[in-house]
């Protein structure tokens, strides 16, 4: 068995594009259904990813629907991780760009943040713990993650 993507409604697909290539992912591939009236988009790492077009090892399916639906429940679904190489960094340019730390990666380990939809995204530093570093260590959490 081979975990393929995960899945997620999106309301803003754009918008939802552009907050996961602040985390570096980048769009393989898009199917657009006039019959069935929605649009999937694949995004992955570009570790994952592997030729043009082609399915990535593992990638997040956004799922646009044509007509009007209001998702609720972000945080019943969970969340997705991943793994990052500076999670300062990672967060620092997260905040530049307008998102909110909901749980800032006081310990420097880890740290949650939100889509444009409310889906919980888990920062996980590579390699471990680094060093608590201000303005991270004294940052409380922020709504709920």
């Amino acid at each position: 068995m081979k975990y393929l993507h995960t899945m997620i409604r999106v309301s803003d697909p754009e918008a939802t594009i552009r907050f996961f290539e602040l985390l570096g992912l980048k769009e393989v591939r898009r199917t657009e259904s006039e019959q069935g009236r929605f649009t999937l988009i694949f995004l992955a790492t570009p570790d994952d990813m592997r030729g043009p077009g082609e399915r990535a090892q593992a990638e997040v399916e956004l799922t646009y629907n044509w007509d009007p639906e209001e998702y609720s429940g972000g945080r019943n679904f969970g969340h997705l991780a991943y793994q990052v190489d500076d999670i300062y960094e990672t967060c620092r340019r997260l905040q530049d760009a307008g998102v909110t730390i909901n749980r800032p990666p006081r310990d420097g380990y880890m740290a949650f943040v939100k889509t444009p939809d409310g889906i919980s995204i888990e920062l996980l530093q590579l390699d471990g713990r680094k060093p608590p570093q201000e303005p991270w260590a004294s940052m409380p959490n922020t709504g709920t993650w």
